[in-house]
């Protein structure tokens, strides 16, 4: 098939070209480079079935000869980050609505398969743990930026929702929980590379908060799995499915176990959200996804633990080269 990945470069869209290149199927990925980085499919670019286009998926007139011409199309292209979305919160709105709408425009004019990838921020604050799909969802007050990405992508799923009601739009929704892995940077305040990094480098590692609040952390691979079941199930159209991982640590948990698995001699320094991030950031207490939804319409389970992240990160940044890719072992 010919497939059409809009932020293919990016951390999860990379690992999505390597596996659908693997099962044999024509690529084409379209990335402006924002978040995304050249290197994460540099080793792609010789590859039989892969093209890489560097332009945004606002190109009305682009997207359309795209998606005209393909069979599936995963819209993993977003703003990304909490300290993105902290510091250019319109630019995070924009980028994720304008995109996904004219995604869907065109698939709906042409009749695609489409994948629309959503968060566990659209949670919000809410305290019915674990998160199931049908949960009220509760989020801050609009003037706390914290939860502009939240909001986006919630209108998101309502218009990929809406398209499904109206004219049944073959249309899926993943609600992602903490996607993690080789290829994901620090950069935008994700804390796993953050964390493994400095372990490394027998620096302190920075904790934001107490330390108490507590995620799920999913391997990649396996969230690249669930993504391609996904999109090939007919009962999941119209449906929001949670995707992730179910095993639940502290933040603090999570240095220490990232200090442990390295063998590092760092230290952990906690720093509150207001240094961090600005006056009046809030953050999510627990965030874990049930996944029985997930397991029931697509047999998804999650196979690789938090040291198996933990160890693979550590070993990608620890060679400064790409560790090996693990698909098909789910």
């Amino acid at each position: 098939m010919k497939i059409l990945i809009t932020g293919g470069a990016g951390f999860i869209g990379s690992h999505l070209c390597d596996k659908l290149l693997g099962d044999g199927h024509e690529v084409t990925v379209i990335d402006d480079l924002s978040t995304g980085r050249y290197s994460n499919i540099a080793h792609l670019e010789d590859r039989q079935g892969f093209r890489l286009i560097i332009d945004t998926v606002l190109d009305a007139k682009l997207m359309e000869v795209l998606v005209r011409e393909t069979d599936r199309v995963y819209h993993m292209a977003s703003a990304v980050g909490v300290r993105l979305i902290m510091e250019q919160p319109v630019k995070t709105i924009e980028t994720i609505f304008h995109g996904t709408d004219t995604v869907l425009k065109f698939c709906s004019r042409y009749r695609k398969r489409v994948l629309i990838p959503s968060t566990s921020e659209v949670y919000g604050k809410g305290i019915s743990v674990p998160f199931n799909e049908e949960d009220d969802l509760l989020t801050g007050a609009t003037d706390k930026h914290r939860w502009a990405y939240a909001c986006a992508k919630t209108l998101d799923e309502f218009l990929a929702l809406a398209h499904w009601k109206e004219t049944q739009l073959p249309v899926v929704v993943t609600r992602l929980f903490n996607t993690v892995g080789p290829r994901q940077t620090g950069q935008y305040g994700m804390v796993v590379p953050r964390f493994i990094e400095a372990a490394l480098k027998n620096e302190t590692i920075t904790v934001h908060g107490d330390g108490t609040q507590s995620r799920c952390f999913g391997h990649v691979a396996d969230v690249v799995e669930g993504l391609t079941k996904l999109i090939e199930t007919p009962a999941c159209f119209g449906q929001v499915v949670n995707l992730g991982n179910d095993e639940e640590v502290s933040i603090n948990g999570l240095a220490e176990r990232a200090i442990a698995l390295t063998g590092s001699a760092s230290q952990i320094k906690f720093v509150s959200y207001d240094e961090a991030y600005g006056e009046g950031f809030e953050d999510m207490q627990r965030r874990v996804p049930n996944l029985t939804k997930a397991r029931r319409m697509i047999g998804y389970q999650p196979t690789r633990t938090l040291d198996d992240i933990i160890n693979d990160v550590a070993a990608e940044l620890g060679n400064g080269q790409e560790a090996a890719s693990s698909y098909g072992n789910a």
